[in-house]
């Protein structure tokens, strides 16, 4: 109630285009996940959604539509940058949309595990996103039923899939390419790297990329060197890069194994940028305030969640459907951890 003693009227979506200066459709398109809302337009309507307590009657819609308005994301990992922003992207655009979300970890990528947790995931009803960048994952996307509504967040696939695989990337392949250029147009002979691993072959997108910027600028083909997701597998590969004196420039598949090869470096009395060029691959928020700053590859990830239920949401409403397809372009953010080698300088 408010001060009168009357009781307050629910705010309409009428109520929100008004508060944030746009049309009701502008508004339906923000609650329903279309992935076609400019990023600023979409933040003053979540903002007036807020702000005006508007809420879409899950309930009555669910029985209005006969259908459960519920969506389960499976993922290996909720923890790591790239999976915790896909996620939030996910919930963001399922709220504004009145979905619940659920989430189903997958904790073993052995067959009976991944059986079991995509089961669960069925009988919840609605429908599932699976972030299949493991091979838990990839896993879990090949064993959703036939015919229950589902969308894979994948790794950059070789060749664009059919319209039969509804699935969501961002496009490593050209983010490591223009992270290797950069390394390389600073004089460095080679560019060494720091490999993530892949969930569905031996040769990953950005390792793919990464190859092909050497191979055109005919520089020198390093062996990768394995590091896994986090700061200890890169603190290991730089501790042996590290002690090569020809290596003078490290790519890393993400920023958490970059914060390791900083570390290992230093430990190695190699400073970074004056004897090694460090770059990552993400732009996690920590990597602007590292010491030295990281120079990065920036990819949506919060915008490849949305995308991902925008997709979903299109099959559960039976309305157009939206095309797959990468998300944004990757833009390299360059700082202080890249520079000439020290012969150039």
């Amino acid at each position: 109630m408010n001060v009168t003693g009357h009781t307050r009227r629910p705010a309409s979506i009428r109520d929100v285009a008004t508060a944030a200066g746009v049309s009701y459709q502008t508004v339906s398109r923000v609650i329903n996940g279309h992935p076609s809302v400019r990023p600023s337009t979409r933040e003053r309507v979540l903002a007036a959604i807020e702000e005006l307590g508007f809420r879409r009657n899950a309930t009555a819609l669910a029985l209005a539509s006969g259908r459960t308005r519920t969506v389960t994301v499976l993922t290996a990992n909720t923890t790591h940058y790239g999976y915790a922003s896909i996620l939030q992207g996910i919930e963001e655009s399922a709220r504004a949309a009145s979905y619940a979300v659920g989430i189903g970890v997958l904790e073993s990528a052995e067959d009976a595990a991944v059986a079991a947790e995509v089961q669960r995931a069925a009988d919840a009803g609605g429908g599932i996103v699976v972030i299949a960048y493991d091979p838990a994952g990839v896993r879990a996307l090949g064993a959703v039923p036939a015919g229950l509504p589902v969308v894979g967040v994948v790794e950059t696939p070789a060749s664009p899939p059919g319209g039969e695989s509804p699935w969501v990337w961002t496009d490593d392949r050209e983010a490591a390419y223009q992270a290797t250029l950069h390394l390389l147009s600073l004089g460095h002979e080679t560019v060494h790297y720091v490999a993530i691993p892949s969930s569905t072959r031996r040769t990953s997108a950005r390792t793919s990329g990464w190859r092909q910027a050497l191979k055109e600028a005919g520089a020198p083909e390093p062996r990768p060197v394995q590091g896994g997701w986090g700061p200890a597998g890169g603190h290991a590969a730089a501790l042996k890069l590290g002690r090569d004196p020809s290596v003078t420039a490290i790519l890393c598949g993400n920023d958490d194994l970059a914060l390791g090869v900083l570390r290992a470096l230093h430990e190695a009395g190699r400073p970074v940028p004056g004897e090694v060029s460090v770059a990552g691959f993400d732009d996690a928020p920590h990597s602007a305030f590292l010491t030295p700053s990281l120079t990065t590859v920036r990819l949506d990830f919060t915008g490849l969640g949305r995308a991902a239920f925008a997709l979903l949401h299109g099959a559960l409403e039976e309305s157009a459907p939206v095309a797959p397809h990468p998300v944004s372009v990757p833009e390299l953010v360059v700082r202080e951890s890249s520079g000439p080698p020290p012969g150039d300088r």
